[in-house]
């Protein structure tokens, strides 16, 4: 039974993702159309500037939300009310701070824009500075959005947080076509500094930061749906925001860790911009990163988390440990056959993304997506990690084995800033990243292990060395697909790009689960049992 309750709600939110990553991912491809990606000084501006409201938004209450909510929000729904005194106290001191927090972030953007691109130009910094002036009231509806999000999974509604940025990528996507029939398209990204209007300026950023405000108010309506009420309410003592305090503290330290690490690693690609790929090449590389494991890894391990908050609470060790463990085998085996799969065909996901850019630039793009793509499975083992200990309610250790990856993500990244040729920057640090995030996830797992007593570790083990043996084969035959497609297909053209992507991912795919079918392993032995069940109900 409980297996099956996390099926149904890792595939509902894994659906709603999906269709939102597509739509992301067809955004992302009209704005690159619109002012291109790799040696686009607007690209990199408009870059900078949109990430300022994430950025500031993490470090003061986002990471903070993520770590704490869940857990809290579960222990205050086993009072007499259900936890809605505490969820509209929550909600009513949120929503002040944010609104303090976005006015001043606007009153800083001049600052905060030069500290994360020191070696631009008073030009470039200034039209940075104007798409931030439209970004920056994104930080209000950000924290909405999530606040009510975690509210609704703690409650074990877990749709509407992946539906609603549907809506976000249509109002933006809307946008942007708008931009591209008024002010034409640039895939090359040549436009230069002195040929930004503030229409455009207004347009490109005010459409982006729309479409958050519209995920937030769609998320609203999820609440009234779902039968919770919300009023404010200002009376904060007395509901345990003490507690939640020094949870939160370190929480927030680790989140301040990142971006302390963030500012110096976008420095380091800042460097590289209008001559390489740069700070908008890492961002659409992660972009991709991110879509399986949005749709997968984030989606599977969502579900666990709110039943890791149960264990935690109601302390049942051995169905933590069980948990854990199906947890780590179950995205490691979806995120190790993404990885090969994307890797393989990076060249053709980037010419769908900057269809109409110059070839080298393109190569540029898909070797960071190669770079990248590499830390995927580590990085879906550090989400369960993370939520282990969060629902301990326990934000100090995961802190320690963050500012260790931090130091070795900025030690690498200034070791590229002394070494690597500046058109291998973005790429180089993709590659700084993945190196550091093996070792944060070798250290979380070591004291995982000690705090719940074991982690099924042979288990987790063998099961991922059998992952990295079908990665083998499936590899070595993208290899030879590639080789075939440069000698008998124009992958220059976008349509074919588009579909040899497609059909070589269903073969890779087809390959990988074939090998561990062959080699009889228990997770793929487990999901085909599953899905002959259904269809056999059917």
């Amino acid at each position: 039974m409980a297996s099956s309750t996390i099926a149904r709600a890792s595939t509902l939110m894994a659906v709603g993702t999906t269709a939102s990553r597509v739509l992301g991912f067809v955004k992302a491809m009209v704005l690159a159309t619109a002012i291109g990606v790799t040696a686009s000084v607007g690209a990199d501006s408009f870059a900078v500037g949109n990430m300022l409201p994430n950025s500031v938004y993490m470090v003061l209450i986002g990471g903070v939300l993520s770590a704490v909510l869940v857990p809290q929000i579960v222990q205050a729904m086993a009072g007499h009310d259900g936890g809605s005194a505490y969820v509209n106290k929550l909600v009513t001191i949120a929503m002040v701070f944010l609104l303090a927090i976005t006015a001043l972030a606007m009153a800083l953007a001049p600052f905060l824009v030069r500290l994360y691109a020191m070696a631009w130009s008073p030009e470039q910094l200034a039209l940075a500075v104007g798409f931030a002036y439209w970004c920056l009231p994104q930080i209000f509806f950000y924290g909405l959005f999530n606040i009510l999000g975690e509210v609704l999974n703690a409650k074990k509604v877990f749709g509407p947080s992946s539906w609603a940025p549907v809506l976000n990528n249509i109002v933006a996507i809307s946008g942007l076509a708008v931009y591209i029939a008024l002010f034409g398209a640039d895939p090359d990204g040549n436009r230069g500094l002195d040929d930004w209007s503030s229409g455009q300026i207004a347009l490109l950023a005010g459409s982006a930061t729309l479409g958050v405000i519209a995920q937030s108010i769609i998320l609203s309506l999820a609440w009234r749906k779902a039968g919770i009420r919300y009023r404010p309410d200002f009376l904060w003592r007395g509901v345990g925001f003490g507690t939640l305090g020094k949870i939160a503290g370190w929480s927030l330290a680790t989140v301040i860790v990142m971006q302390l690490g963030g500012i110096v690693t976008t420095n380091v690609a800042s460097t590289a911009s209008g001559k390489g790929a740069s700070v908008a090449a890492l961002q659409y590389a992660w972009l991709i990163f991110m879509l399986p494991y949005s749709i997968l890894a984030f989606s599977i391990g969502t579900a666990y988390f709110t039943r890791l908050a149960e264990h935690a609470r109601n302390n049942k060790p051995e169905d933590m440990r069980a948990d854990v463990s199906s947890a780590l085998r179950v995205i490691g085996l979806v995120m190790t056959g993404s990885a090969a799969i994307v890797f393989v065909t990076a060249p053709f996901i980037a010419l769908v993304l900057m269809d109409g850019a110059k070839p080298a630039d393109i190569a540029a793009l898909a070797v960071v997506i190669m770079m990248y793509i590499l830390s995927l499975t580590p990085y879906g083992m550090l989400f369960v990690i993370q939520r282990t200990y969060f629902a301990f309610n326990d934000t100090r250790t995961p802190f320690f084995f963050t500012v260790l990856q931090i130091l070795l993500f900025v030690g690498g990244s200034l070791l590229v800033l002394a070494f690597s040729p500046v058109e291998l920057v973005a790429a180089m640090l993709a590659l700084s990243f993945t190196f550091a995030t093996m070792i944060q996830v070798a250290v979380g797992m070591f004291f995982l292990r000690k705090k719940i007593g074991g982690i099924d570790g042979k288990r987790v083990f063998v099961s991922h060395l059998k992952f990295g043996i079908a990665v083998i084969p499936t590899v070595i035959a993208g290899y030879f697909m590639l080789q075939f497609s440069a000698a008998y297909i124009d992958t220059d053209n976008l349509a074919v790009a588009i579909i040899e992507s497609i059909i070589y991912a269903a073969i890779l795919g087809s390959i990988y689960f074939a090998v561990l079918w062959l080699m009889r392993s228990e997770e793929i032995t487990e999901l085909v049992s599953q899905v002959k069940g259904k269809l056999t109900r059917r």
